[in-house]
């Protein structure tokens, strides 16, 4: 029954965040904004590689540049999209009290709403792939592609992703309009030391030291040996995980994801409970 119920809490709070995300326009108008946002913003990117490199894109670590910020909507969506669901219902729709006190999961009503912005920004993925590869010539052969390695690697990094946001959610128990600067903030942290659009050797040694802690490195890296092979394979240079074995790869993904889940379930419980002593379950700020 208890398993039941979580279901239905994870459903209708994903439809719940549907109706959230989508309703403040036609659905013409909500498709377009969908296709041309993510398109547009990794154009900026783009753009100055192309000014730095004279237009060369015909090589392979314009590809491996391209792939990685393209995923990196993946944590800078879903990361500020789990955070903001505390901030949103608390402030702006006033709900939150009413959630908290009902008789379901708060951890499966979070990842429900989580759930549908991982479902948009997986369509916003998609385009920007599909543009780099018919637009700007983006090294990727969908003949192959290691899809066990891809597929698993995108699993493990988007619960990994969820969980870091119930840290940060937690945080935004006990924050005003503070919460979103932090969520920028360690989203920058892991656009610079995650390998999101250079490889993690180019940092200095000290840097590379915290980006082997982060799961992201892992992911990026797993992700990229599962969609462009031939690039990792290919790329001068070293990416830095490169004595790692596919296997060792994962396994580094999925025991750093469990490290984090006990140390983002510690921190929102503990933000949980002083929330509670100090009256900001309900707490509005006027931001």
């Amino acid at each position: 029954m208890a398993v039941r119920g979580d279901i239905r809490t994870f459903k209708n709070a994903a439809w719940l965040g549907w109706q959230m995300e989508a309703n403040w326009t036609d659905p013409f108008l909500f498709a377009t904004y969908s296709i041309v946002k993510p398109i547009a913003g990794t154009l900026i990117l783009v753009f100055m590689y192309l000014v730095i490199t004279d237009g060369k894109t015909d090589t392979l670590f314009f590809s491996y540049m391209y792939v990685g910020n393209a995923f990196y909507m993946y944590v800078a969506d879903v990361l500020f999209g789990v955070t903001w669901v505390i901030h949103d219902d608390r402030e702006h729709y006033m709900t939150l009290k009413q959630v908290y006190i009902a008789p379901i999961s708060f951890y499966m009503y979070i990842f429900g709403r989580a759930a549908i912005k991982i479902a948009i920004t997986s369509i916003g993925v998609l385009l920007t792939l599909i543009f780099g590869v018919l637009v700007l010539g983006v090294d990727i052969n969908f003949g192959a592609i290691d899809w066990p390695i891809f597929v698993l690697a995108l699993i493990l990094g988007l619960a990994c992703i969820c969980i870091m946001g119930l840290a940060l959610g937690g945080i935004s128990f006990l924050t005003a309009k503070h919460g979103q600067g932090i969520n920028e903030g360690v989203a920058g942290i892991f656009f610079v030391l995650a390998g999101v659009i250079f490889p993690i050797t180019i940092l200095p040694g000290w840097a590379q030291s915290i980006s082997r802690l982060l799961p992201i490195t892992y992911w990026m890296e797993a992700v990229r040996r599962g969609l462009e092979p031939a690039v990792i394979a290919g790329l001068p240079g070293s990416t830095g995980l490169q004595d790692f074995s596919n296997l060792q790869l994962m396994l580094a993904l999925l025991f750093s994801t469990v490290a984090f889940l006990f140390i983002s379930h510690s921190i929102f419980k503990y933000a949980d409970k002083v929330a509670r002593r100090k009256g900001k379950i309900d707490w509005t700020s006027a931001y």
